[in-house]
């Protein structure tokens, strides 16, 4: 099993003529949906609220099948992001958060340990950012990092915290995981004197096993070892980018979970890698292709091109 840690919110996208439309969103809550829909056992770690959207969360990860025995609810409101889709489809955010249910995850709502099923913890976007959950989920990583493989995706979201204090706590996360995704924005906020090849191999450097960076409509670069791999993203239409990257990150991860690789001592063949890369290219440009965080299911995942 794969756990999921981290917020569970609601986009309300502007629709362009001065309206809005409320969806189901979050980078966490987007992940633990795709594993789902990927056929991969997952549950969701993370503060849903009692409200009607909190609600419409829990039910939509239920019903896709991630378990929820590991969340906790409360009754603070469902947290919210506010999306602008520019004309290229990439989406800008801005954050409700105060007093809102995200933030609330604090360390006595993790569990003692995780039973021998969880193989992999996946931690990012918010998750590292807004406290009390930043500092919850730091201590879990922390803990865990040895026992289990660790997935780190940052999904940088400058300005919600001041920016040495979050550096330091990412810089932390990064040392301490397994395999680090992230976008070549990412690299650029985090390393901002290096490219992403460059920055790739200073994260390999600080330990971590796999570092694979997503590229747009370029593809995506995985760095493993002696390895240095660059593959092709599928041409697609886009309609919007909400969601494509924690598709692909939920993807790469199936990959994984499906080739029993889901390792913290973890370890690729050149070929594996590129397969593995290629997988999650295919789930990223499958969500590009519809509005909103609507990631692939698997038999979509084994169509012809």
């Amino acid at each position: 099993m794969i756990v999921v840690c981290g917020e569970a919110l609601i986009d309300r996208i502007h629709n362009g003529d001065g309206t809005q439309r409320a969806a189901p969103g979050g980078g966490p809550f987007n992940t633990a949906r795709a594993l789902a829909r990927l056929g991969v056992p997952t549950a969701f770690l993370g503060r849903l609220s009692e409200d009607v959207f909190g609600r419409e969360l829990a039910g939509l990860l239920v019903s896709e099948g991630a378990h929820l025995e590991l969340a906790s609810i409360g009754p603070e409101p469902t947290t919210v992001a506010i999306a602008d889709i520019d004309s290229e489809g990439f989406a800008e955010y801005q954050f409700l958060v105060q007093g809102t249910s995200a933030p609330n995850l604090t360390l006595d709502m993790l569990p003692e340990h995780f039973g021998p099923d969880v193989t992999a913890l996946h931690v990012g976007t918010l998750g590292l950012v807004l406290e009390p959950m930043a500092s919850t989920l730091a201590e879990l990583v922390s803990r865990e990092r040895d026992r289990r493989l660790v997935m780190l995706d940052p999904n940088i979201r400058v300005g919600l915290v001041p920016d040495s204090e979050y550096r330091e706590r990412l810089q932390t996360a990064i040392s301490q995981s397994t395999i680090v995704k992230a976008s070549e924005a990412d690299l650029a906020w985090i390393y901002p004197q290096l490219g992403y090849e460059l920055a790739a191999d200073q994260i390999l450097r600080d330990g971590v096993s796999l570092v694979v960076v997503t590229l747009r409509a370029r593809g995506a670069f995985g760095a493993h070892r002696g390895a240095r791999i660059h593959v092709d993203a599928p041409q697609v239409e886009v309609v919007d980018t909400i969601g494509a990257g924690d598709a692909f990150g939920a993807a790469l991860l199936a990959w994984l979970h499906d080739q029993s690789a889901l390792r913290a001592d973890l370890f690729l063949e050149q070929d594996d890698l590129a397969a593995a890369l290629e997988f999650a290219c295919r789930a990223g440009a499958l969500t590009c292709t519809r509005a909103g965080a609507d990631p692939p299911w698997k038999w979509e995942m084994q169509l012809n091109p």
